[in-house]
């Protein structure tokens, strides 16, 4: 294989491949990128088995063929080059990185040893806004939990739902739910909310499609293709969660909520809750740490209902704020022991529901 192409188009494409690649795999062979030309076309393929990304530029191939390279040492390689045209080929076993003046010699991985991926398959796929695709991964991901002991509830749910698509995610301490409406899909399935993360950074474009099928769901653009194997497992039920109707709301706005908890955080720690006394006029922020000392102020806004004291965990707290894109907030309450909704004051296609803090 020999190929030549402008240095910066072909660091992004082996950039955005290499964020499939595992930092310690569970076998050599993905450690590399499987780079193979199509015409006119290079396309760069990174996996760890759980998460592909195929990713393509437009380049000048001078001998067509594959070959696999070192995922990281190579896009480090290609970035640090001069600017201009970069050449790729390879002879006898090693690939060659050749800028205007520096060049690097890679030893070669096996090609037969690459897992056989198969091609996406996205003929039953819907098309969405890519940027609103994305925007909603970003809200629901806030609550989708890192811990790998319970891989139920490091999913995203997509599922189809009255309005369109639904969008869920829970770590059993908040839940977030987006709607995307007129997205009509027939089928659901539980997406790795790492993989998902990586979208925007990889294939997010104008226009996304994807597909979910038995075992995968697919996203691809004209930048290229992800392809996340679905995580087993039972959903939890989390309808049950969503109260009705709530008796007590707080309305305040966004940032002075976001810039306070900031302020709260100073003294508090995750396990040291921020206390919210709600009363006629607004609400009392406060939180103490016995070994440091606190901190209190008034958040001036709406409020409707009795007064109620509840407590969250700051940072969860904060996740859920900074989640909601209105100008306004709206803080939903039964009382100080059951599950609190926060929601954007003219926007009801996105929830987040928090368990408060016992004090």
């Amino acid at each position: 294989m020999r190929i030549r192409a402008e240095r910066d188009e072909l660091a992004d494409v082996f950039s955005r491949a290499n964020r499939a690649v595992g930092v310690r795999p569970a076998q050599p062979i993905l450690q590399g990128v499987l780079c193979e030309t199509r015409g006119t076309t290079l396309q760069v393929t990174g996996t760890d088995l759980e998460v592909t990304i195929r990713t393509m530029a437009e380049v000048d191939v001078k001998e067509e063929g594959s070959v696999v390279i070192p995922a990281r040492l190579a896009s480090e390689a290609i970035r640090k080059m001069p600017a201009g045209a970069v050449e790729l080929e390879s002879d006898d076993g090693e690939v060659h990185i050749i800028g205007k003046g520096p060049k690097f010699s890679l030893r070669e991985l096996p090609v037969q040893d690459f897992p056989d991926l198969g091609e996406p398959d996205l003929g039953d796929g819907v098309q969405v806004s890519g940027d609103a695709l994305t925007s909603a991964i970003a809200q629901v991901g806030v609550a989708a939990s890192t811990d790998a002991a319970r891989p139920v509830l490091t999913g995203i749910l997509f599922e189809p739902a009255d309005r369109g698509l639904r969008l869920v995610a829970t770590d059993s301490y908040r839940l977030a739910v987006r709607e995307l409406e007129g997205v009509e899909t027939g089928t659901e399935g539980l997406v790795p909310a790492r993989g998902l993360r990586e979208l925007a950074r990889t294939v997010g474009a104008d226009a996304v499609t994807f597909a979910i099928g038995g075992r995968e769901a697919v996203f691809g653009s004209t930048r290229g293709s992800m392809t996340l194997r679905l995580i087993e497992g039972t959903f939890p039920n989390y309808r049950q969660l969503l109260p009705e109707s709530y008796p007590n709301q707080f309305t305040v706005d966004r940032e002075v909520l976001i810039e306070a908890l900031g302020r709260a955080s100073l003294v508090a720690e995750d396990h040291i809750p921020v206390r919210l006394r709600l009363m006629e006029g607004g609400a009392e922020m406060s939180v103490t740490r016995q070994d440091v000392g606190g901190e209190t102020e008034h958040l001036p806004g709406r409020y409707a209902g009795e007064d109620v004291v509840i407590a969250f965990n700051p940072r969860y707290l904060t996740d859920g704020v900074s989640a909601i894109a209105s100008e306004q907030v709206v803080l939903q309450v039964l009382d100080g022991l059951k599950p609190a909704v926060i929601r954007g004051a003219d926007d009801d296609a996105f929830t987040y529901l928090l368990m408060p803090v016992r004090i």
